[in-house]
């Protein structure tokens, strides 16, 4: 993890001199100003990791200094230092946003451990907030597809090696990224996610390096950028085949040098962040096209994993089902509702173009627009789209539509488990004769 910088505030050379000796010598870059105001146009231009704040200051004391950069939102933590402090002005600095306390005369050990006390603090609150609303990452799922998708996820998640995801929209990628990251070394410390896609091209480099005030029109002020915020942690970088070149040629020397300068900013910013990117996309046909940079491909693609389309799982649908129906009943307060039978077999045939995301939203449609206790087929006609739909676009009969929806489904189990029959009829509940029997009144070929 980088040490990151400080900014040291007192009136005192000595005092200037001696912290700044000591926390460089720690590895952080410190900057040193005497007075208040000076304070205040400091962290204005750059972003700081800590402030140590001298309370008596000629001019404006180190109370109104971190009364005023509360009220610009500021929100750097902040240690007041003060060699005869009261009882009254503690607490107000304390009330007005103070982390700690450091008396004069300084010990060293009581320095360090201040220090590094009030940056693991903001640290956890920088994760607490990413995380509040987060929900816990589950890959769900009985299939052999499944299963060796986790096997890579462990043998994967404890080292530090990038990792490149590949798989269809909606198929559970950043599930995957997140469990790398749970599974690590670095759990303890943040996960990042950035949807590189969803991001405007003119507002990618300062999302991914952060900027300065003024760097640009808009930039109304200081921002942290997302590598700046992993720092420690995992960053992931989604849909990364959709950066724009100028901005692959800025990761790539981020990933080969671990630092970077903020938009606007003169500092590098020193970053020990593990990259996971993941993409829809065929990278070697984008970099054919010359809109991906084969030197990126090379840094990112150290552990290539492939998560699978829902239409290879077909026999995770009602798990799936299950888990998001449980979620959704649990966030609103209402129990779970019934799938019936004949419901859950036109939802395992439904081919989910979506994927893991597609049964979420239906899910979520089905437990607000149904009002019965029990989902039943002809609640799915309003939910799923072409539900009961032939290929010319006129609607079957229900048993027409069981049978063409049961077909899809025993075909694609078939094929899922490479014509293993054995292994197939497992997965279908079914006798293996009885299998066989089911595929000929189907009319599916027999292996």
């Amino acid at each position: 993890m980088s040490h990151g910088s400080i900014l040291v505030v007192d009136d005192e050379r000595g005092i200037l001199d001696q912290l700044g000796g000591i926390l460089r010598d720690e590895g952080f870059g410190v900057t040193a100003v005497p007075t208040g105001e000076e304070a205040l146009a400091a962290v204005s231009r750059e972003l700081y990791d800590l402030v140590l704040l001298d309370v008596a200051l000629p001019g404006m004391d180190g109370i109104e200094v971190l009364r005023q950069m509360r009220m610009v939102g500021q929100t750097v933590p902040v240690v007041m230092i003060s060699g005869h402090a009261t009882a009254e002005q503690a607490v107000q600095a304390l009330k007005e946003g103070a982390v700690d306390f450091l008396e004069k005369p300084l010990a060293l050990e009581r320095v360090l451990v201040t220090v590094s006390n009030a940056l693991a603090h903001a640290r956890l609150e920088q994760q607490i907030l990413a995380e509040r609303d987060e929900e816990e990452p589950l890959l769900t799922g009985v299939s052999p597809a499944v299963g060796e998708l986790r096997r890579q996820i462990m043998l994967a998640a404890p080292t530090d090696s990038r990792v490149l995801i590949m798989g269809p929209n909606g198929a559970g990628k950043e599930v995957v990224a997140r469990l790398l990251h749970r599974h690590s070394r670095r759990s303890a410390g943040p996960f990042v996610a950035v949807n590189c896609a969803a991001i405007p091209a003119e507002l990618i480099e300062s999302e991914l390096f952060g900027h300065l005030k003024g760097a640009f029109t808009g930039a109304v002020e200081n921002k942290r950028g997302k590598f700046e915020l992993a720092d420690g942690g995992t960053l992931f970088l989604d849909e990364v085949g959709d950066m724009s070149l100028l901005t692959q040629a800025k990761v790539l020397r981020v990933l080969q040098e671990s630092r970077f300068t903020r938009l606007g900013g003169a500092h590098e910013v020193r970053v020990d962040v593990r990259v996971i990117a993941a993409t829809n996309k065929n990278l070697e046909d984008e970099i054919s096209a010359g809109r991906f940079r084969q030197d990126l491909l090379f840094r990112l693609n150290v552990i290539p994993i492939r998560v699978p389309g829902l239409g290879e799982r077909p026999q995770d649908v009602p798990l799936l089902i299950e888990e998001f129906m449980s979620r959704f009943a649990h966030r609103i307060g209402v129990s779970p509702k019934r799938v019936s039978p004949a419901a859950m077999g036109i939802l395992q045939a439904y081919p989910w173009p979506g994927n893991v995301r597609e049964v979420r939203n239906v899910v979520e449609r089905l437990m607000i627009m149904v009002t019965e206790a029990e989902i039943t087929p002809a609640a799915l006609d309003l939910t799923i789209k072409d539900a009961g739909q032939a290929s010319d676009g006129t609607f079957t009969t229900l048993k027409q539509a069981r049978v063409r929806f049961e077909r899809g489904y025993v075909e694609r189990v078939v094929e899922s488990c490479g014509g293993n029959m054995s292994q197939a009829a497992r997965v279908l509940g079914l006798e293996r004769s009885h299998l066989y029997r089911k595929l000929r009144a189907l009319g599916l070929r027999t292996r």
